[in-house]
């Protein structure tokens, strides 16, 4: 670990990866003798065409994306899809099943039931998120234009153990918290979306995997920013990219690449998650708040049921380096969120010192 640099369990934006980190700030000023910064070029000049190219290409490979599949950069954040994903795939009939699994879902419902009907066809409110809803086929209606899922869920730390089987409606996904983290089988989504700030990159970045068939239907209103086929005739230049972010992403997914890639990551992620949780299933003092499969390997809220305790936690946890454990405020307690980049050491150190704390406590 590099002196200085804390251990980040943000739940985004996140870490990043030390080695890109420093191959970003050793090409920042000068990027490969142009001249100037990838933050200062045209992004119609040809070095900065060849990053974008290349960006695509490695993450076409790091998640075996079909030919069929579109990838658009886009900006606005996956909160701006939550009204792109209706206005482009909405039909005259305009309806959609949601399943409700937490914050962010929420708020894709309600942005989505501005433009058609939409049908929440589970939900895990009733006990604050801290599952995932049982689905069975015959729950999804036929004539839906898709169905939409949240994969892994930030604040309540849960994801699904495996995918709903929706027959021949597309299957929308909302990805921004555990792309990348795991193989996903592309081909069984009609769209994922995600933002990049978690496993990715900085913040500022949405990436859009879009089976071609479901482009070029958006509604007549909709804002030519929000709609899929702008950036596909576009090569996602439409307007200026996000340059620099989709520079560092770039840099992100030659790193995966020349890891492992994600079967790679996914292993480093379960050893890392299964750590954590063996400790807290074994401990007095902690418990995890998501039980079973549903467990996020990403985010993992946990609690120790006495708020005062958990403030000296926090304190004492900051006081040696291990930063931003405080959970979100509808769930309480803590919460460690260990991205791909999260090294296994800043885990270890948590169980260590949650142990000690266990014991004086």
């Amino acid at each position: 670990m590099n002196m200085g640099r804390c251990y980040n369990f943000s739940a985004g934006p996140a870490n990043l990866p030390l080695e890109v980190l420093e191959k970003a700030q050793n090409e920042l000023v000068d990027y490969r003798r142009s001249g100037m910064s990838v933050m200062e070029m045209s992004h119609r000049g040809k070095d900065y065409t060849e990053i974008h190219q290349n960006a695509q290409q490695h993450l076409r490979k790091l998640m075996d994306i079909p030919p069929e599949y579109q990838i658009l950069f886009v900006q606005g954040g996956a909160s701006s899809q939550f009204a792109a994903v209706p206005l482009n795939l909405f039909s005259e009939n305009g309806q959609a099943d949601y399943v409700n699994t937490g914050a962010w879902s929420k708020k894709a419902i309600a942005e989505a039931k501005r433009y058609g009907k939409v049908k929440v066809i589970a939900s895990s409110e009733d006990t604050t998120f801290n599952y995932i809803p049982e689905l069975s086929p015959e729950m999804f209606s036929k004539d839906a234009d898709y169905v939409h899922i949240t994969s892994n869920n930030t604040i309540y730390g849960t994801c699904y153990p495996n995918l709903p089987e929706v027959g021949s409606v597309p299957l929308v996904c909302d990805m921004s918290s555990d792309i990348l983290s795991k193989p996903y089988d592309v081909s069984k989504f009609g769209l994922i979306y995600a933002g990049a700030q978690k496993n990715i990159g900085p913040a500022g970045l949405t990436i859009i995997i879009v089976r071609e068939d479901l482009t070029g239907h958006a509604k007549d209103f909709t804002p030519t920013m929000l709609n899929y086929q702008t950036h596909a005739n576009n090569n996602s230049m439409f307007n200026t990219p996000p340059c620099f972010i989709i520079y560092m992403a770039g840099l992100v997914f030659e790193w995966m690449l020349e890891n492992g890639g994600l079967s790679a990551m996914e292993q480093r992620n379960r050893q890392k998650a299964g750590m954590l949780y063996q400790y807290l299933d074994q401990s007095d003092l902690f418990r995890a708040t998501v039980n079973g499969a549903d467990r996020s390997i990403m985010n993992i809220p946990f609690v120790t049921g006495d708020g005062e305790l958990d403030k000296k936690f926090i304190a004492e946890a900051e006081a040696i380096n291990l930063k931003t454990l405080k959970g979100h405020r509808t769930v309480g307690g803590m919460r460690a969120s260990i991205y791909n980049a999260f090294p296994l050491e800043g885990v270890e150190k948590l169980v260590n010192f949650m142990s000690d704390f266990e014991k004086k406590n």
